[in-house]
């Protein structure tokens, strides 16, 4: 008689790693990597990163399906999913850690002005620029979820002027909070450096556009670490060419990997980073998803289950 199987799937990760994390985490499962999926009948429980297309309908018995990232919408998008099935999203600290000290990192640059030194280095130009205090420079943090709210917090931390918009209201304290449709357009008027960190949904898709970007101060930097379907690529490119833009990190793109021709590599405005802005820890996320599948055995709320409706 075969064992209840567990499976991971991803195109993108290496499976050394995880297979090892998952076996010692969930000793009383056959921990599977796809494609070797064996008999479907036998898996009940599966992690996914950017799963292959149709792998979700062809598992009669799946009970649960875990996110390796904080995002779902490859998930909830896939049309084999069965309407039944929980989805999960990761919530192991280190994605929140990774998160805030990315988004840290570029909002410093900025700030500082680091990219300006560097083409001053390249023509080897000394000369001194402005630096502004961190309270006059206005960050602006779109979505206010795990992720939003601990990167928020710690530039407030820093005395960073910040503001958070999201779909519902939020409260954080150091932190100016606006919502919905209403709140967005004092939200973007009034910041000097944009970063997304939403979630990927219909109502969020292409939002960073002409029309959000040309709301915010000219000058303004936008930094993307969430989802490459919130930004319109040409659109934004249209907005650095013009200088309303004056710079952008980019870590998620339409298409990934970026085609080698696609012109956001070539831009001197931008900062491209191959979807690393926060990794997944193996070890840590097989232990957070081998007690979700505990607390599924048990009967008890599994944490991170995905509103599908909501899509986040």
């Amino acid at each position: 008689m075969s064992r209840s199987a567990f499976l991971f799937a991803s195109a993108t990760r290496e499976p050394g790693p995880w297979k090892a994390a998952l076996d010692a985490a969930l000793p009383a499962y056959d921990v599977r990597v796809w494609p070797e999926v064996g008999a479907p009948d036998d898996v009940r429980y599966v992690l996914l990163w950017k799963p292959p297309a149709g792998l979700l309908g062809t598992l009669p018995n799946l009970e649960v399906a875990f996110s390796l990232g904080a995002g779902v919408d490859g998930l909830v998008d896939d049309p084999e999913l069965p309407p039944g099935i929980p989805l999960v999203k990761m919530g192991e600290p280190g994605l929140v850690e990774g998160m805030w000290a990315y988004v840290l990192y570029h909002v410093l640059r900025y700030h500082r002005r680091m990219p300006e030194y560097e083409a001053q280095q390249a023509r080897r130009e000394w000369r001194e620029l402005d630096q502004r205090p961190h309270r006059a420079c206005r960050v602006g943090i779109m979505g206010l979820g795990r992720l939003g709210a601990a990167t928020a917090t710690r530039l407030a931390a820093l005395d960073f002027d910040v503001a958070g918009w999201s779909r519902s209201p939020h409260r954080i304290e150091g932190v100016t909070c606006h919502h919905g449709d209403a709140g967005l357009d004092a939200f973007l008027r009034r910041t000097d450096i944009l970063v997304c960190l939403l979630p990927l949904t219909e109502q969020t898709r292409g939002i960073i556009g002409a029309r959000t970007i040309a709301r915010l101060p000219r000058g303004a930097v936008v930094i993307n670490a969430a989802r490459g379907g919130h930004q319109v690529e040409d659109e934004l490119v249209a907005a650095l060419d013009s200088g309303h833009l004056s710079a952008a990190t980019l870590d998620v793109f339409a298409t990934e990997p970026l085609p080698a021709a696609h012109p956001l590599w070539a831009h001197p405005r931008v900062t491209i980073t191959p979807h690393v802005a926060s990794i997944t820890d193996p070890v840590a996320a097989a232990l957070e998803v081998a007690e979700n599948v505990r607390r599924h055995e048990a009967g008890e709320p599994m944490a991170g289950v995905v509103d599908r409706s909501l899509g986040y």
